[in-house]
Formats: structure tokens, C-alpha cells, sequence
């Protein structure tokens, strides 16, 4: 039971539990002081759209139900959730479709976010926790709040290496197409779960991530899903960011040693 409400709350954390009062330099405001979350899209040196920055999901057309499982626990985001009008999730193949109602019958008990383990991509996005954007030339990080864990997108033109240890978050190149940054990453390992519902992943999965600045103050992302060994075609479904001002990314580690002692009973 300790895992199943861990893993609840981690997923409702928001901006509240940021740092407050802390005034982010350099941004366009409005007279009265407010983030003018319209401005322009801010430009790289080499005169790309800067993503730099704090952003968190958008709590408004893509927010995901609220669904209630076993004893009436709130479930975290679903993937169903996401999908533009008309549109579903492929099937899965048989095994991993027994498995994804396996984990759904046994209510998520085993998400590896109750182990301090990493959410995949997509789910490090869903779950609606502050991650920072940081642009460079030839790199770019994506460092997430939750758990602290970070992304190395390189965009020196470099390709997609043979992958010796298959990773929690794979492997990640970048390109810009026009105004779209587009991260093809590879090289997952098989562990992670793709959303709170449990649905599973191969080594085989192969993501496209597309993120544009529309303005200041809002990002758009598209996510394309690609794993032919557990799902029967490619799907994607967008999502929407807002820019955080005026706060900052706050520790966040993760230790359920005790937990697991007193569950034990020691």
C-alpha cells in the first residue's frame, strides 16, 4: 500500500511546491508585472527558437481523467487521455496486451516509480512534474524535477550509435526542422512503463519528440511512438507546455528504503 500512495503523489506534485518569491531575470512582462506569456519566441545566437527554460504541462485541453481504480486509489495519467479526438492507441500484440491488463488487474502495484526507478518518455512528461529545457550549441539537456533525472539530446550532427546498455530514458539526437526541434531517441531498455496505466514498451521502441515555442510562453510537443514488436502500427498525440516563471526547480530525491523495511515488518 506504502508503493501505491507513492506513486499517487508523485504524480499530483505541481508548481505550488516550487521555490516562490524568486523573480526570473530577462523575461518580456506586462505593467503590472506578470510574465507576458505572449511575447515573441526568443531566438538562439544562431537564430533558432530558444526553448531554454522552465515549463510544466498544461492543466487545460490535454488534462488527462481522473480515474479511480482498487479501493478507489487515483490513477496517474493515461496515454488514452492524450489522443486527439478520433484517434486511439494501437493494439498491442497478445503478450504485452496480457501484460498491460495484468498491471491494470493488480492496480500498477509494481510502477517502477514506486522503486525510485525512472518513468519512460513519454511518461516523465505526463505526469504534469516541472522539467527544465537548456539550450546549447551541439546540446541540449532536459533535466526533470522529479527524481532528478536528465536527458542529453546532442545535436552535433552525430547519429544514432549501437546501443551496448539498453537505458531508462534511451538514447537521444536532435535536429531542427524549421521551427519543430525533433529528438529521435533509441536504446530503451524494456523496464519502464509508457504511462500510469502500465502500458509496456520493447527495447524496440523508437520515439520522435517534436517541440515548438509558439510563443514566450507556450510550447507544443508531438510524440510519436514506434515499437513494432509490441505494438501493431506507429501512433503519436500531442501535448501542451506552459512556460513557469518566477520559481525555480526544486531537490527532489527519492528513497523508499524505510518504506520497504516497515513494509517487511522489520
Amino acid at each position: 500500500m506504502i508503493r501505491r500512495v507513492c506513486a499517487v503523489i508523485i504524480w499530483t506534485v505541481s508548481a505550488s511546491a516550487q521555490w516562490i518569491d524568486y523573480p526570473t531575470p530577462g523575461i518580456p512582462r506586462l505593467p503590472n508585472g506578470k510574465v507576458n506569456l505572449a511575447a515573441p519566441v526568443p531566438k538562439a545566437a544562431d537564430g533558432k527558437p530558444d526553448l531554454t527554460g522552465l515549463w510544466q504541462r498544461a492543466r487545460g485541453t490535454n488534462r488527462p481523467a481522473q480515474r479511480t481504480g482498487a479501493a478507489g486509489l487515483a490513477m496517474g495519467p493515461n496515454l488514452a487521455d492524450f489522443m486527439r479526438p478520433g484517434e486511439t492507441i494501437p493494439p498491442l500484440l497478445p503478450p504485452y496486451e496480457a501484460l498491460h491488463k495484468a498491471r491494470m488487474a493488480n492496480f500498477m502495484a509494481d510502477r517502477p516509480s514506486s522503486r525510485c526507478l525512472p518513468h519512460s518518455i513519454p511518461d516523465q512528461m505526463l505526469i504534469g512534474v516541472p522539467l527544465k529545457i537548456v539550450q546549447n550549441p551541439g546540446l541540449t539537456l532536459i533535466l526533470y524535477e522529479e527524481f532528478a533525472r536528465f536527458r542529453q539530446i546532442f545535436t552535433d550532427g552525430r547519429g544514432h550509435a549501437t546501443v551496448a546498455n539498453p537505458a531508462w530514458l534511451g538514447y537521444s539526437i536532435g535536429k531542427w526542422d524549421g521551427d519543430w526541434f525533433v529528438v529521435d531517441t533509441r536504446g530503451f531498455n524494456d523496464k519502464s512503463w509508457l504511462d500510469d496505466s502500465g502500458r509496456p514498451h520493447t527495447e524496440a521502441l523508437h520515439t520522435i519528440e517534436r517541440f515548438r515555442r509558439r510563443d514566450f510562453g507556450h510550447m507544443d510537443v508531438e510524440v510519436t511512438i514506434d515499437d513494432p514488436q509490441a505494438y501493431t502500427k506507429p501512433w503519436s498525440f500531442p501535448m501542451q507546455f506552459e512556460f513557469l516563471a518566477d520559481t525555480e526547480m526544486i531537490e527532489d530525491v527519492c528513497d523508499n528504503e524505510r518504506d520497504s523495511t516497515h513494509a517487511a515488518g522489520k
